[in-house]
């Protein structure tokens, strides 16, 4: 009877933490499908436009300083909260922004928040999942992508309909405060480890592992990639592909659809085949995808590579996150909180150094680039021993069900 009590809390806390990464992932995905629309509005070129999403990173940046700290001290639970309510308040003042100085004001506050937000929500993912006892990481991380996935959908109906930034995010931000105050009650006190005297005395030497950093590269490559579709997607199908302003957001649309479908299953394809080579699969994956965006140009095909980047970057982050809590010897928190900074600095400085080259040269050279960061996951992921060690357990979980059958 309390096995069954158990479980079924474990469930509702588990829909309760689907519902917090789905809110964040839906504010985020708002502002994105509206850029196009945004940027054409203040009559910026693609240089000027970079500067502007640059202020997302510094905001990012500025929350680093800060997030994990407060985190750690107070607990995810208390921060959560403060964070998302921040952060739908942010979304608001962009769509009310009528000058270029409220808007860059409203980026930074916007990145600040994300970061508390992106922090807090994974520590509670990494809670639960120690509750349950196995990897769920990616599940969860498909929820902000299926939020994506909805959130680009919204903003191609609204940008069709003509309804300003502004009534679209106010809809979207009664939803999601709505979401979060009735799951508020589900939120978990973080999981602490308790140190015996042998770790005390040797805590000095507890110092976060080299793997923890090059988890974070390996990441950084692949939410660059992640920016770079959901900052440039709908710019790139009208400035490149010559599409009209209203079809600009089926780019985004497209590869979150592949992107929210593929991490549901991702868990289950790395039990199966490993989590080296499912990120190396990843990193082919948004080469693939980015080369034939720049190679053709056109409707369709540019429809299809989006949907490749897709499958690509579906399992990067959730993958590092997972094996950077599960192998590190210090807190799962503040490793967590290395990779994730390290990670969402790609997604976030990305798109402002995209539009830094797309005034150079232009956007196909920009997305090249980008490309090149999918060779640049298989190669890091080949020589981060950390891989090896989670095959080897692989290899032994396999001959233990062998040797009980």
């Amino acid at each position: 009877m309390t096995s069954e009590v158990v479980t079924d809390s474990l469930k509702r806390t588990r829909i309760a933490v689907f519902i917090f990464y789905f809110a964040q992932g839906i504010c985020f995905s708002s502002w994105a499908s509206r850029i196009p629309d945004i940027k054409n509005t203040f009559g910026l070129d693609d240089a000027a436009w970079g500067t502007i999403l640059l202020m997302i990173p510094i905001g990012q940046i500025c929350g680093m300083t800060l997030s994990g700290l407060l985190v750690s001290r107070l607990g995810s639970k208390r921060i959560f909260p403060i964070a998302i309510f921040g952060y739908v308040a942010m979304l608001l003042l962009i769509g009310l922004a009528n000058t270029k100085y409220y808007l860059i004001i409203y980026l930074i506050a916007f990145g600040f928040f994300g970061n508390f937000c992106n922090i807090s929500v994974n520590t509670q993912a990494i809670t639960l999942e120690r509750m349950y006892g196995r990897s769920i990481m990616a599940s969860f991380h498909g929820g902000w992508s299926a939020a994506g996935l909805i959130g680009a959908s919204i903003g191609l109906l609204m940008s069709s309909l003509r309804v300003t930034p502004f009534v679209h995010f106010a809809i979207v931000a009664a939803l999601v405060i709505a979401a979060v105050i009735l799951n508020l009650r589900y939120l978990q006190e973080d999981v602490k480890h308790v140190k015996t005297k042998e770790e005390i005395a040797s805590s000095k030497k507890n110092k976060p592992e080299r793997f923890l950093f090059l988890l974070g590269i390996v990441a950084f490559c692949g939410m660059a990639a992640e920016g770079a579709m959901s900052d440039w997607s709908g710019v790139y199908l009208q400035d490149v592909v010559g599409t009209s302003q209203r079809l600009a957001p089926l780019g985004l649309t497209t590869y979150m659809i592949t992107m929210a479908s593929g991490r549901f299953v991702v868990d289950k394809a790395s039990a199966r085949f490993g989590k080296k080579r499912i990120v190396q699969a990843g990193g082919c994956l948004i080469f693939l995808g980015l080369f034939l965006a720049v190679a053709f140009p056109n409707l369709i095909i540019t429809i299809i590579a989006f949907m490749i980047i897709g499958f690509g970057t579906c399992s990067i982050v959730p993958t590092i996150y997972s094996i950077a809590g599960q192998k590190t010897k210090i807190s799962t928190g503040m490793a967590l909180t290395i990779v994730s900074s390290i990670s969402f600095i790609g997604f976030l400085l990305g798109p402002p150094v995209i539009g830094y080259i797309s005034n150079l040269t232009n956007l196909r050279y920009s997305y090249a680039l980008i490309g090149l960061f999918g060779l640049c996951i298989v190669f890091l992921t080949s020589r981060l021993k950390v891989f090896n060690s989670d095959k080897k357990e692989k290899d032994a979980k396999d001959k233990q069900q062998t040797k009980n059958q």
